[in-house]
């Protein structure tokens, strides 16, 4: 009992570690806010923490483009990490490498915009601000916020950003999941954190850009033994979203509507699983040459069939038989059914919209030194607040603030 109390006595006395900024979410969008907040003086790097599942800065993204092997972004050069619109052009001159940029809209590599994010991460010290771990609940103390880690490390600071992305929620469809979890050596989500071995015959599900670098790739590697089930013809876009959701040609208009009527603006105006044209003439390409078939149906359900997986389709009533299934399907909408978010909007009685996202002001402030980015944002920045054009607005509107 003695020890016991004393125990809670130190617990009482433990000083605790207070910063300016706590990010959570070391993405894009987490890493550009911080690497934001240095380079303009809004803080020192004693002072910020960023708190991540994951050991280094854009793991994630790093780990996902590598496994469909995507070459080169969507979008154009001038938007990265840096706080300078044209820093990774000037850092493409400086590089060793061939194969810089791409097509008219200066898309760089992946390997030139991998490599300029972690010189633009050196530049600032960023991983002296890394803590790995995952968020437990986040609540108001005293004016400061403080944020209990699963490592069980707790934290205080004057300002919180929230930018964890779709918090790894992957969207499967419902026949998949069952199929998933049976024979996870067999059928997965292409990004989640284990994906299963590309063994042939191969059946990719999905019609976006990450299917399409999906089957450009198995293509190469296993010609003729690729099958593409896509609900609709490839839907050709040179962006997800026009360019003029960048600046003021549409969000003026836009910044007067309700959040109802901003909520489906975004939802139509949105390229939602379409492919720039040089990948679409590709897999027209490939597609003559016979390295894969499309098949343009839905899956009704699977069965096993010894070592194979027979995916009867519903419109055609014909299968398809694969060895490995693999899932490019994109993430789950769900973004705000994370419990500690749920807890925190309960306890702080923060507002949302009829589509349960936030209602935010101009700087992204969800109520007093709480400020969200990616699609937490998009009420606020519209269509492109989930991409890297989205993550250089966020962190210039929250540097901006403070």
């Amino acid at each position: 009992m003695i020890c016991k109390n004393w125990t809670a006595r130190l617990k009482g006395l433990v000083k605790w570690e207070m910063y300016d900024w706590v990010i959570v979410g070391g993405g894009i969008h987490g890493c550009t806010i911080a690497a934001s907040l240095l380079k303009n003086r809004k803080t020192e790097i004693n002072r910020i923490k960023i708190i991540d599942p994951y050991p280094v800065p854009l793991y994630q993204w790093k780990k996902r483009t590598e496994t469909i092997s995507m070459p080169y972004l969507r979008s154009p050069g001038v938007h990265h990490v840096d706080v300078n619109p044209f820093s990774l052009k000037a850092y493409g001159k400086q590089s060793c490498s061939r194969d810089k940029f791409y097509g008219p809209y200066s898309r760089p590599s992946l390997s030139l915009f991998n490599a300029h994010s972690y010189a633009v991460f050196e530049e600032v010290e960023l991983q002296k601000a890394w803590l790995k771990g995952c968020v437990e609940k986040i609540k108001k103390v005293n004016a400061a916020w403080e944020v209990q880690i699963d490592t069980g490390m707790r934290l205080r600071s004057e300002n919180l950003v929230v930018a964890t992305g779709t918090n790894n929620k992957v969207y499967t469809p419902e026949w998949g999941k069952e199929l998933c979890v049976s024979f996870p050596n067999q059928a997965g989500h292409i990004f989640e954190d284990k994906v299963p071995p590309f063994i042939p015959p191969v059946a990719v599900i999905g019609g976006g850009i990450s299917a399409a670098h999906l089957v450009i790739k198995l293509a190469q590697l296993f010609p003729g033994q690729v099958t593409q089930i896509a609900r609709h013809e490839n839907r050709v876009h040179d962006f997800d979203s026009d360019p003029g959701w960048l600046g003021p040609k549409n969000m003026r208009s836009y910044s007067q509507l309700q959040s109802d009527e901003r909520r489906k603006l975004i939802t139509e105006v949105r390229n939602k699983g379409s492919v720039p044209r040089e990948l679409a003439s590709r897999l027209k390409r490939l597609q003559k040459e016979g390295a894969f078939t499309i098949i343009l149906d839905e899956v009704d359900s699977w069965e096993k069939k010894s070592s194979s997986i027979q995916l009867n389709l519903t419109h055609s009533n014909k299968t398809a038989e694969a060895k490995t299934v693999l899932f490019a399907t994109g993430f789950s909408n769900s973004v705000m059914e994370t419990d500690w978010l749920q807890e925190l909007i309960h306890e702080h009685e923060l507002q949302c919209a009829n589509c349960g996202y936030p209602v935010i002001d101009e700087s992204l402030e969800w109520c007093e030194h709480l400020f969200v980015s990616g699609p937490l944002a998009e009420l606020e920045l519209g269509p492109t607040a989930r991409n890297i054009a989205g993550a250089r607005k966020a962190a210039e509107r929250i540097a901006g603030q403070r």
